[in-house]
């Protein structure tokens, strides 16, 4: 017999219902709650209650006995369904998942999450989703986040681009945070598009009442709602529950392993503000409307791209193993304008007389590449390499990659990566953007 089967029996003996405030009785122990609905396919014999604290626990049915204690409203979509309710007159959303905590439900069995593959998984993870919109949910991969290729951030691009073709109002594409950045930055450039495009992501499970995957993915489909048609990043913007940032997906960075406001727009400023359900553009930032763009995909991309940090004592050793090895491009973090040791210059010459482009970037992050300040700096520009302007590394990186996909002429990338394709640079570095 089924979990399905032993609930529904169990639900039907206690006259319960999902939503219902309830005390369950095992042994000795009680628990009191919130009945909870499961994933369809999970078949583990538990009953799973949120607590008052906000946390969820699952309770194994066997040798156990219920009260109703109090009705609960009834839920938008019943125990056991699987059709989710459609409304004509809201917008279509595509979710798509590439993992992550933010699209995941609990196994209360052995207390792993995994992703909730279906419409109707993810809505019972978060009914309010219905007030919003229609949705069409898929799951693309399941991968941690650390583990994502620029080969997924095609075949993403790819599956966004076919989503919008069938009609989608907009797309959201939920995330690992770990690398994130990177993707938002490689479907900023892949991707010229019509409507909103925002990834999100959580940096606490959905079974602790800390946790930001609801108000993350709520916002996201409001964003997804909205007239900004670019490639965005929605995440926490305090460490309370009051508002989400969208960050311009080519200037946003994780800036710190587990809080909930770690996404930070570098050398800029978020592109809205959403609180209260609402979407308060920033009046100084010039974004793309809603049906002004075509839709266009352009995924030709270089993976050899690599990506190199400089520190005290680095040899040009690092340099030459990757000419050798057939690297198409480096990406390099220098120290403040852009420098790195006298040392590496000569293996920089030699990368640009075969045709490799060098980019420099700053680990700084805040500020402004500006190699002619210094002598070396000068040095490293007349050995012929790039300046990343005020790009994060990691955006170059990506920026790189396309670039490379574009043209394997050193010239050519250079122009590219000179010019502005999704807002990656801007004019000048601000203060402002630093107290940010």
């Amino acid at each position: 017999m089924t979990y399905k089967e032993n609930a529904k029996k169990y639900i039907e003996n206690y006259n319960l219902g999902i939503g219902d405030k309830i005390k369950v009785n095992k042994e000795d122990i009680s628990y009191t709650g919130i009945l909870l609905d499961r994933p369809e396919d999970a078949d583990d014999g538990y009953l799973v209650l949120k607590l008052s604290s906000g946390y969820n626990i699952g309770i194994a049915i066997e040798d156990t006995t219920a009260e109703l204690l109090e009705k609960g409203e009834k839920p938008k979509i019943g125990f056991g369904e699987t059709e989710i309710p459609t409304d004509p007159s809201k917008q279509n959303i595509s979710i798509v998942s590439t993992g992550g905590t933010v699209s995941s439900v609990i196994d209360y069995r052995t207390g792993a999450v995994h992703p909730a593959f279906t419409a109707s998984d993810l809505v019972k993870a978060n009914p309010e989703l219905l007030d919003y919109a229609n949705y069409n949910v898929k799951a693309l991969y399941n991968i941690l986040s650390e583990d994502m290729k620029p080969e997924y951030w095609v075949k993403a691009a790819e599956e966004i681009a076919n989503d919008i073709s069938n009609g989608a109002d907009g797309v959201v594409i939920a995330h690992g945070t770990d690398t994130m950045h990177y993707t938002s930055a490689a479907l900023s450039f892949m991707l010229k598009t019509p409507v909103p495009i925002i990834i999100t992501g959580a940096q606490r499970s959905s079974d602790r009442p800390s946790s930001d995957a609801n108000i993350n993915l709520i916002d996201s489909v409001i964003a997804a709602k909205s007239d900004i048609a670019e490639v965005c990043v929605c995440m926490h913007g305090s460490l309370n529950d009051e508002y989400t940032y969208l960050h311009n997906g080519t200037k946003v960075r994780k800036m710190h392993t587990s809080r909930r406001d770690t996404f930070r727009s570098i050398n800029a400023q978020p592109i809205a503000k959403i609180q209260n359900k609402k979407v308060s553009i920033n009046p100084d930032y010039s974004y793309t409307k809603r049906g002004v763009n075509e839709l266009e995909l352009n995924t030709a991309i270089e993976e050899k791209v690599g990506f190199i940090k400089s520190f005290p004592g680095i040899s040009k050793d690092f340099i030459e193993y990757h000419i050798d090895k057939g690297y198409k491009g480096l990406v390099i973090e220098g120290t403040g304008l852009g420098h790195v040791p006298n040392e590496l210059i000569d293996s920089f010459k030699r990368a640009t007389d075969e045709n490799i482009p060098i980019v420099m970037t700053s680990q700084c992050l805040y500020g402004r590449v500006n190699m002619n300040v210094y002598s070396t700096g000068r040095n490293i520009i007349d050995a012929g390499v790039i300046s990343a302007l005020d790009m994060t590394p990691e955006t170059a990186y990506v920026k790189l990659c396309w670039a490379l996909g574009q043209s394997d002429s050193r010239e050519e990338v250079n122009e590219i990566m000179q010019t502005n394709i999704a807002g990656e640079f801007g004019e000048k570095s601000s203060i402002k953007d630093f107290l940010n």
